[in-house]
């Protein structure tokens, strides 16, 4: 027989008869010699590897309810071929006999070429007219699909548009080339690694690739479970995928014709019996047998509490150093697939956050845009254990309307997020922690009074005045006066980060939020204006959750990473992305900061993000200036979070929206309430190390006392310490009038330097009250007001004061000490020696044995 012939004649008589008989129809048109042919046949390459198809890349995350022994749970599927490679022992007898019989008969007896069916096919092609007629082996279409793939993978549409015409075009050259590699492929692999590479790279139809990838997509089985009847289905396809693959019920005829023909020839064969070929006949390829599992390709089709995180990572590809050294490397690997991620996200943590943000930020909302983030960054790590957002995910070109989004919130421009979003106070943050690292304590004093005309040059932008001319700033709730740094931050007020800023450069402000990862989401600078204190600048959630993590860590940050580990397509594990940290601040400087925020969660509406369960927590609240945008930021020693809730396009106050009941202010606080219940129940946390007693005093002067000094005097002494001086105008006060009365803070507070000192200058109105009461004993009533009218207080008034006898029972007898009491005056109001402003009222307390 021909087809032994192959395994014993020599390579050029073999290559000679093949060519001869391949290219007759060519001969007799070209008039090309056959020995001119052969050295054609001779000089085509004699190797081609089978290597990795694409496949499937997978994602997974933590959860303790996954039922797996790891807690991983698969979140989503993505590739660019639907395809899972699988082993030949993982794939029914039925598929591989089906493919055998079916396809390539004699595939067990010839060499990569079957030249019994090459010379059948060259004499029809000669009688045709043409060179494509059968005669493919299953190595020779093996080869085919290869150059297939190979064209699929090509960076440029032109160029994989090329590279497939020329891999399935309609010509001899083609056909000796898959011939010649074909021979190669026996050469070098088994028949069982060739038909299982050919099952695994087949197409079949609707993007699915592989028998198992097939089996799943049109049976819901594993391609080791496919029965008989389904198995010659999906062999049927291969041929011509379009035409009969088993996802449009138009194609069924076609199939039904097409399984039919192989189970014949499976009978013919001896694979199966007849018994099992007539029940395969008699089940019907219709919408009662084919069970179809739906694609989960792409992150609209994931786990719906991952999704937002699952375009993160797709988004973050280009990052990934272990998918290869170049962005281009690392996408064509992606690309290729067959990788599973094990991501950083924990669904314990995730979903509870997810649910809260759907019940206090419904993306049902349909009046304005309402947006809503949650985020959590691992301090110590940087392993991004939450990220959610209210809008359902969907990336397709026409959208899902209005309660779905492609933007994803938390992540910058680059990665598929916004233009960024104001964080209002949360940002206070950076300004604290400047102001402790230039040695200042929280103890200090500064004014918080607003300001309608605060100018520019009082604020240093990386050493030189910030600018010219004036702005206003105001506060929330009218706070004016002195604050410490403490109180200002528990309580919010603006003026006294203003008053702080002025002690600072805006410069080395912008550089603390810098080195805890904080970035704008367009991807420019951060802003040192002067109202970049406050919170003006455009950034992302995710950095900011980052930043709230490295304070947590005692100032030790990390870029926020989002896989663990992986598998590569070859089975081998590895280390995902490695931690990035670095000691942004000093641990001393972290644990006053933490000392003072924590305050921020024992007051206010802030209690009600607090869980109360024991575990340490800190905090600042944020809110824009007509309340469009909120935010809440914590940190606990397992998690930096945030939750903004707000306007994704618009200025609607959300301070003026409830939803289940709950007031606008409050709702992002029940977001942080779940969030932050869900990462103490799993993950628990610990305190943090005391205040360094050296920043809650700092740096500070005490005030001095300058009562009595005229006021050139009071400020050529305060601003020689380095105080700024205020003049506070007059007020009333014993002192000579004009002079200096007292300061806002008091003489002997603590201040810092620069800090501003109000000083109030003396009316001299203020008179000592006279001493009418003296002992008790002298002067009555009628007495102690004739001194008193003398002296120009005319409005005096008489109260009773029971004078108890010494031994305590009544009556009051002359021998008691206490006799001479009865009648005189015993006590003034005012007091005497007090200094008051003339003509107040007086009452004088005389007197009696018993009171009305």
């Amino acid at each position: 027989m021909l087809s032994a012939a192959a395994g014993i004649v020599g390579f050029s008589a073999l290559s000679g008869l093949l060519v001869t008989v391949m290219v007759a129809p060519a001969l007799a048109v070209t008039g090309i010699t056959a020995s001119s042919t052969i050295g054609i046949f001779d000089s085509l390459p004699e190797y081609i590897e089978i290597g990795q198809q694409p496949e499937r890349n997978e994602l997974y995350a933590t959860f303790t309810g996954s039922g797996n022994e790891n807690g991983q749970y698969l979140i989503a599927t993505v590739y660019d071929q639907n395809r899972q490679e699988v082993p030949y022992d993982q794939i029914s007898k039925f598929a591989l006999d089906a493919t055998v019989d079916g396809e390539d008969a004699r595939f067990f007896e010839h060499g990569g070429v079957d030249v019994a069916s090459v010379v059948r096919a060259a004499v029809g092609n000669v009688i045709g007219g043409d060179i494509d007629s059968g005669a493919s082996t299953l190595s020779m279409q093996l080869v085919k699909n290869i150059f297939v793939q190979q064209a699929l993978e090509l960076d440029t549409q032109e160029a994989r548009d090329a590279a497939y015409k020329k891999a399935t075009a309609t010509s001899f050259d083609r056909k000796l080339k898959e011939m010649k590699l074909a021979i190669g492929l026996e050469k070098k692999y088994t028949k069982k690694e060739i038909l299982t590479a050919y099952l695994n790279i087949a197409n079949f139809g609707n993007a699915t690739y592989g028998i198992q990838a097939a089996a799943q997509r049109y049976y819901s089985v594993d391609a080791k479970d496919l029965t008989l009847s389904q198995a010659a289905s999906l062999i049927a396809i291969v041929q011509y995928p379009n035409q009969r693959n088993l996802g449009d019920p138009e194609n069924y005829e076609a199939n039904t014709i097409r399984r039919d023909f192989i189970l014949d020839r499976m009978l013919a064969a001896g694979d199966i019996t007849q018994a099992e070929h007539d029940e395969a006949i008699a089940t019907p390829v219709d919408d009662t047998t084919i069970k179809p599992s739906a694609p989960s390709n792409g992150c609209m089709a994931a786990y719906e509490y991952a999704r937002w995180f699952c375009d993160y990572v797709v988004k973050s590809v280009k990052d990934f150093t272990f998918l290869g050294a170049t962005p281009e490397e690392r996408a064509a690997n992606w690309k290729r697939g067959g990788y599973k991620l094990y991501t950083t996200l924990d669904l314990d943590i995730q979903i509870p956050a997810q649910q809260a943000l759907w019940t206090y930020a419904p993306n049902t909302e349909t009046n304005f845009a309402l947006g809503g983030v949650v985020d959590t960054v691992q301090p110590g790590t940087g392993r991004v254990l939450v990220m959610a957002e209210n809008k359902i995910f969907d990336d397709t070109l026409d959208g899902g309307g209005d309660t779905t989004s492609a933007v994803n919130y938390s992540t910058s421009y680059n990665y598929g997020g916004s233009s960024g979003i104001q964080p209002g106070s949360t940002y206070k943050l950076f300004t604290l922690l400047d102001w402790l690292m230039q040695g200042k304590g929280t103890e200090e004093r500064v004014s918080g009074d607003p300001d309608s005309a605060a100018q520019f040059s009082k604020f240093r932008e990386c050493g030189e005045p910030s600018g010219t001319g004036t702005f206003s700033y105001k506060n929330n709730a009218g706070e004016s006066g002195i604050w410490t740094i403490r109180d200002g931050t528990v309580n919010s007020v603006n003026g006294v980060f203003f008053s702080m800023a002025k002690q600072l450069d805006l410069c080395d402000i912008r550089d603390v939020a810098k080195s805890l990862g904080v970035e704008r989401a367009d991807g420019d600078p951060l802003k040192t204006v002067p109202s970049s204190i406050i919170g003006i600048n455009e950034v992302t959630p995710l950095s900011m959750a980052s930043a709230y993590a490295g304070v947590a860590a005692l100032g030790k940050w990390c870029k926020p990473i989002i896989v663990d580990s992986i598998v590569t397509p070859d089975g081998e594990s590895k280390v995902g992305q490695t931690p990035e940290c670095k000691q942004a601040i000093p641990q001393n400087i972290a644990a006053t900061a933490i000392d003072v925020l924590k305050g921020v969660m024992v007051t206010g509406n802030q209690v009600y993000g607090n869980p109360e369960d024991g575990i340490p927590i800190f905090g600042k609240t944020g809110t824009t200036d007509v309340g469009e945008q909120t935010w809440v930021a914590t940190g606990t020693t397992s998690g930096g979070s945030v939750v903004w809730v707000g306007n994704s396009v618009g200025k609607v106050p959300i301070l003026d929206q409830e939803y289940e009941g709950v007031a606008g202010i409050r709702l992002r606080h029940y977001i942080s309430l779940a969030l932050v219940t869900a990462l103490d129940n799993k993950y628990g946390g610990n305190d943090w190390p005391a205040p360094d007693p050296s920043l809650v005093t700092g740096g500070g002067l005490a005030v001095p006392d300058v009562r009595g000094l005229t006021p050139e005097s009071a400020k050529a002494l305060l601003e020689g310490l380095g105080f700024t001086y205020k003049d506070g105008g007059p007020i009333d006060s014993e002192v000579p009038a004009g002079k200096v009365a007292t300061t806002d803070p008091e003489p002997g507070s603590n201040s810092g330097r620069g800090a501003t000192i109000t000083v109030f200058t003396s009316k001299g109105n203020k008179v000592a009250f006279p001493d009418v009461v003296l002992d008790g004993q002298t002067n009555d009533f009628n007495a102690a007001q004739g001194q008193l009218n003398a002296a120009g207080d005319m409005n005096v008034t008489q109260t009773c004061v029971v004078i108890t006898p010494t031994t305590g029972n009544p009556p009051m007898l002359p021998t008691d000490p206490k006799y001479g009491r009865l009648g005189k005056v015993q006590s003034s109001n005012p007091a005497p020696g007090s200094y008051n402003l003339p003509g107040v009222p007086v009452t004088l307390a005389v007197g009696k044995e018993t009171c009305p």
